[in-house]
């Protein structure tokens, strides 16, 4: 008899470093990446808002995903990059992240659910699992949870 093999479907994700650590996010939601450009502050919004952009004559809110996750903030380098987003329910959204690495393909079975009774707080509120490339972990980040209003540090 002959063995029947089950391909299962690969989620591209890219690669982002915050300080130390990995980051996945889903590349069907990345509409752009693009170098940090001048950012226009909106008063009254949350401080990991980090204010608005312009691009090709679209505002895009931008958000600090250092400040959003309750990390120090950092001066930008040249590998920091604004990951456009796209969601349905928000539209739009760019992230400031320290670096984009990689595309990377993960498979279900690479992948392990995070469990809610984490004690990471930052791990429980933005991260749907982890997975596993070269021997470094990924933490995927869940999108929903990161745009949400409220941040880490203000639960």
């Amino acid at each position: 008899m002959e063995e029947v093999k089950v391909y299962s479907e690969a989620v591209q994700y890219i690669k982002i470093e915050m300080g130390t650590e990995m980051f996945g996010i889903d590349i069907s939601f990345v509409d752009n990446i693009v170098r940090p450009q001048h950012v226009t502050r909106v008063p009254n919004v949350a401080s990991y808002i980090k204010g608005v952009i312009n691009i090709r004559g679209e505002i895009i809110p931008i958000m600090s995903l250092r400040l959003k996750m309750g990390l120090e903030e950092i001066e930008e380098t040249k590998s920091t990059r604004f990951i456009i987003i796209k969601m349905e329910k928000y539209g739009k959204i760019g992230l400031i992240v320290d670096a984009v690495k990689e595309v990377v393909a993960l498979e279900d079975n690479q992948i392990e659910r995070v469990k809610v009774d984490t004690s990471d707080e930052i791990t429980q509120h933005f991260v749907s699992g982890v997975g596993k490339v070269d021997g470094v972990l990924v933490s995927l980040l869940d999108l929903d949870m990161v745009i949400m209003e409220k941040s880490a540090k203000e639960e």
